[in-house]
């Protein structure tokens, strides 16, 4: 994290800074305290602010001191000798990525019927007037399953274990 001369950290509430030394508040609930999400807070009123949006069970304000303008050189030196080539010190940690699984054996797959068929029936049939064969059922099922494929491969794609309705577009 850069900084400038004057100050530490910035209020996570009013922007405020904090300045090197300083006495600063921090939320004693740990996800709070994560490194990504980083809470600091200038006053009490400040953390008692942060307080109507998270909606906390229980907690309260632990008052800690800001580093000196040195240690926090030092901090930061130590750092960035750790970090991975190339990375920067504000680049967030890279998403997970999931590798591409093993090819899927076609015979584990079931190959039920997907489509309700009395439902794709009474569709077809209300805007239509049309009748369904039982054999539309079958490629229907097929052209669903295609679908749900490709919907699997862009949310892996993002990284998520969860195909949501904007994967299918």
């Amino acid at each position: 994290m850069t900084t400038d001369a004057s100050r530490w950290r910035r209020c996570s509430s009013c922007k405020a800074a904090i300045g090197f030394g300083a006495a600063y508040w921090v939320c004693n609930v740990s996800t709070c305290n994560r490194p990504r999400t980083g809470l600091f807070f200038c006053s009490v009123s400040c953390w008692d602010a942060h307080l109507s949006v998270v909606n906390h069970r229980e907690s309260w304000a632990l008052e800690k001191r800001a580093p000196s303008r040195e240690q926090w050189q030092r901090e930061q030196a130590a750092e960035a000798a750790t970090a991975p080539a190339g990375a920067s010190p504000e680049a967030p940690a890279p998403r997970r990525i999931l590798p591409p699984p093993a090819p899927a054996r076609t015979d584990a797959i079931p190959r039920d019927v997907l489509i309700v068929v009395s439902k794709l029936k009474a569709y077809v049939r209300a805007r239509s007037g049309f009748n369904t064969s039982d054999g539309a059922v079958a490629p229907l099922s097929d052209a669903v399953r295609e679908l749900c494929d490709r919907a699997i491969e862009n949310a892996r794609a993002e990284g998520r274990k969860t195909v949501l309705e904007r994967d299918f577009e």
